[in-house]
């Protein structure tokens, strides 16, 4: 075998073992340049997967040459690879922007376990996204939730344990309902092999323990991916986390869950059983529009920036399962892009936040009055930002929604297009009121002397708030390979 063969396991291999690695060398430069180099690798390693999809068609790798279902497949599709370049190029522009970030919001001493548990979230990510196993995703999701409470535990305010320990407790449950589900399916199929389910599941569609597992999987999976009224973990985590950290999380956990849910319901319990034999399709309707009416509303009357923005992402979640319930090829399109657009658009805002709190030791709505004369890039890549939540034709957001709006009219649910319309109105609300904080109220005393973070900050930040806006005009990456994603996903359920 050639180094290319091994890619599917170097993608998670990488970042894993950077982490112990990280931890034994205690020092915070090598620790950060060892974390680095792994994480740019992996993205370079999934660029050169979707190559390889693109070019034969999905990859099968068998760990340890035992093939399935005796030994874990590693298997990327179209799906796979969409997924695995967002999760790497997501922490290959956010991990140089901590080492700034940090000096400032974790103590020193603590800086080689960031660097060790984001590569470890990292890896777990990935990892999710790559195996072929149930029992092995269920693993990765845990390594993953277990890095994310230390690096949500390590902010300096008190309120991050609080924040991290509800993460826990609802993480727990959401994770032991996932190894049920698994555990019902493995009894009734007698193997974890995902494409191995698939097969076995075809006859065994109504059996109550199939169905009790789909119920354990979608309840679990949606706590993970903070699906309304399943959310109430993510508003304090995010706020009161590392700025860094908010970011990471915000772009990349949640839209992982996704995946996993996508993964289940379209690969292996099939199309079919899902959303013809059971109201799956108007359960994950109904929630879906509670979280884009309420979780906006509730957007509106925060003071604190990130817990906006925080509420802002239950919202637009609400968007991304909206796409699922139409149980279409333009539907799940739908999904797959807003999942890629929000995860830039909502980790360039968290990024930019981060240098708000550097340069004005604070993020409420009364603290920034006036930034925009004293960090007006920072605050022009906020509104950026903002018009892409919204939907402004121009940036990434306005894509997502418009197929959105498409899947709605193929279906003939019109009633649904002012309903996205509508709750866009309110992320209008929530946007407008940093906009006239920032640009219609004079500075504080002392604030007019107040200058932009770090251009190792500004940087990685602004690449974020480019894509935003690439995305919005260049849908040839996005939307290409989201349709080839969800033509396979939809193809494989029937």
């Amino acid at each position: 075998m050639n180094a290319a063969e091994h890619l599917p396991a170097l993608q998670v291999v990488l970042p894993l073992a950077a982490a112990p690695l990280a931890v034994l060398i205690r020092h915070r430069l090598t620790a950060f340049l060892l974390v680095l180099a792994a994480i740019w690798s992996a993205f370079a390693i999934s660029v050169l997967l979707w190559l390889q999809v693109g070019d034969s068609g999905p990859i099968s790798y068998a760990i340890g040459n035992w093939p399935p279902p005796w030994g874990i497949e590693y298997r990327v599709d179209a799906l796979t690879a969409l997924v695995l370049m967002l999760v790497s190029g997501v922490a290959a522009v956010v991990l140089p922007y901590s080492r700034a970030s940090i000096e400032h919001e974790i103590a020193s001493d603590l800086h080689y376990l960031f660097y060790a548990m984001f590569a470890l979230c990292v890896a777990g990510l990935l990892g999710i996204a790559i195996t072929g196993d149930a029992f092995n995703l269920f693993v990765f999701l845990e390594i993953s939730s277990l890095s994310s409470y230390v690096l949500i535990a390590l902010g300096r305010d008190r309120r991050a344990l609080v924040a991290s320990y509800q993460y826990l407790l609802m993480g727990t449950i959401g994770a032991s309902f996932i190894v049920i589900g698994v555990g019902l399916l493995y009894l009734e199929t007698g193997t974890l092999n995902m494409m191995g389910m698939a097969i076995r599941l075809q006859g065994l569609t109504g059996d109550r323990a199939v169905l009790a597992a789909l119920a354990f999987l979608t309840v679990g999976i949606s706590l993970k991916l903070a699906l309304f009224p399943l959310h109430q973990w993510l508003p304090n985590a995010y706020a009161y986390a590392p700025s860094a950290v908010s970011a990471f999380l915000a772009a990349t956990a949640t839209k992982v869950s996704v995946y996993a849910l996508l993964r289940f319901y379209f690969s292996i319990f099939g199309e079919t059983a899902i959303f013809q034999r059971l109201p799956m399709a108007d359960f994950m309707l109904l929630l879906a529009l509670a979280g884009m009416f309420l979780a906006s509303t509730v957007a509106i009357f925060q003071q604190d920036l990130k817990r906006l923005f925080a509420y802002s992402s239950v919202a637009q979640i609400g968007y991304i399962v909206l796409g699922i319930s139409f149980d279409s090829v333009t539907g799940v399109t739908a999904t797959l892009v807003h999942m890629v657009n929000h995860a830039v658009t909502k980790g360039a805002i968290f990024l930019l936040l981060g240098g708000v709190m550097l340069s004005l030791g604070g993020i409420t709505l009364t603290r920034v009055q006036g930034m925009g004369r004293s960090m007006p890039l920072t605050s022009f890549g906020i509104v950026l930002c903002g018009l892409s939540l919204i939907g402004v034709p121009g940036t990434a957001g306005f894509v997502s929604k418009w197929y959105l709006i498409l899947a709605a009219l193929e279906h003939g649910q019109y009633w649904l297009v002012g309903a996205i319309l509508s709750s866009s109105l309110l992320a209008v609300v929530y946007v407008w009121r940093f906009v006239e904080v920032a640009y219609f109220r004079a500075p504080l005393p002392g604030d007019e002397v107040r200058r932009e973070a770090p251009l190792s900050m500004l940087i990685p930040a602004g690449l974020l708030v480019v894509a935003t806006i690439w995305f919005g005009f260049d849908t040839s990456l996005t939307v290409g390979i989201a349709s080839d994603a969800a033509q396979e996903l939809v193809r494989s359920g029937r």
